[in-house]
């Protein structure tokens, strides 16, 4: 049987400013990244844009990486999926959702422009002279 990791790897903007909370050992900021895509639609490109939540838990005295998260920072986040069940103590309706969890965040690195590398020219095909 195959292995399935529970792993993520997305990059996008900060939304917005990290709620941080500090616990007697651990910290833990809650913040949203931003991502879209584009899509042609016959002529028009359409872009679609999606807000994911995110989490990342550090021991206290590795609270300052949380100093990165500012709103409109380009950040790639890695990490997994953390499902979560509880219920509405309002309406007694059981809830879920999916947390995203961030085990490593950094600034995203610029990306250069690709340039296509050169084609090495075909050789031409020479007929030989067929000798009689």
């Amino acid at each position: 049987m195959k292995k399935i990791e529970n792993t993520f790897a997305v990059s996008g903007f900060v939304a917005n400013e990290a709620q941080i909370r500090q616990f007697e050992t651990a910290s833990v900021a809650r913040f949203s990244i931003a991502v879209s895509r584009s899509e042609k639609k016959g002529e028009e490109t359409v872009y679609t844009s999606a807000f994911i939540s995110v989490e990342a838990w550090r021991k206290n005295e590795a609270a300052e990486s949380f100093d990165r998260i500012k709103k409109g920072e380009l950040l790639t986040v890695k990490g997994y999926f953390k499902p979560e069940e509880w219920t509405d103590s309002e309406t007694g309706q059981k809830r879920n959702r999916i947390t995203m969890v961030a085990v490593e965040f950094y600034p995203t690195p610029e990306k250069e422009e690709e340039k296509p590398e050169p084609q090495p020219a075909k050789a031409k095909k020479t007929k030989k002279a067929k000798s009689k």
